[in-house]
């Protein structure tokens, strides 16, 4: 799923994986290792700059406050929202529902819905009302 290896470490007898967005170590859960997983994707396959992506960022979401696993910026505004389960958890219409929730606040062009074996992209036509899957994410650059 990724070119790049994660660095892990243990500390006080559990597992923690170095999260290269927030420069800083975390607890390493299943669903944390497919989010990891999923960065070292987005950055190192797609070409999206470490920057360019929020992790774990709060939204309100009909006055409930959710997190975002990640959100990847492009000129300045959300560009793909990721939702990252853990293996188990097949990729489901509802992770795409809770995916969308997080959109009606976002407002963004893409998806991206994985456990770390599955991996569904999805394209939203504003103009259409409509969801469509892709076989994969559009590039940063050139990188693809």
């Amino acid at each position: 799923m990724h070119s790049e290896e994660l660095i892990i470490r243990e500390n006080g007898g559990r597992q923690e994986v170095l999260d290269p967005v927030r420069r800083r170590w975390v607890a390493l859960t299943p669903e944390e290792r497919v989010r990891q997983q999923t960065i070292l994707m987005l950055h190192h396959q797609y070409g999206y700059p470490l920057e360019l992506m929020q992790i774990e960022g709060a939204i309100s979401v009909n006055g409930l406050r959710r997190r975002c696993d990640i959100v990847v910026y492009r000129d300045g505004k959300p560009y793909i929202i990721v939702e990252c389960k853990q293996p188990e958890v097949p990729i489901s219409q509802k992770v795409c529902d809770q995916a969308c929730r997080y959109n009606s606040v976002l407002q963004v062009p893409y998806l991206l819905l994985t456990n770390g074996k599955q991996l569904a992209v999805i394209a939203i036509d504003y103009a259409a009302h409509a969801l469509r899957s892709l076989p994969s994410l559009p590039c940063y650059g050139e990188k693809c």
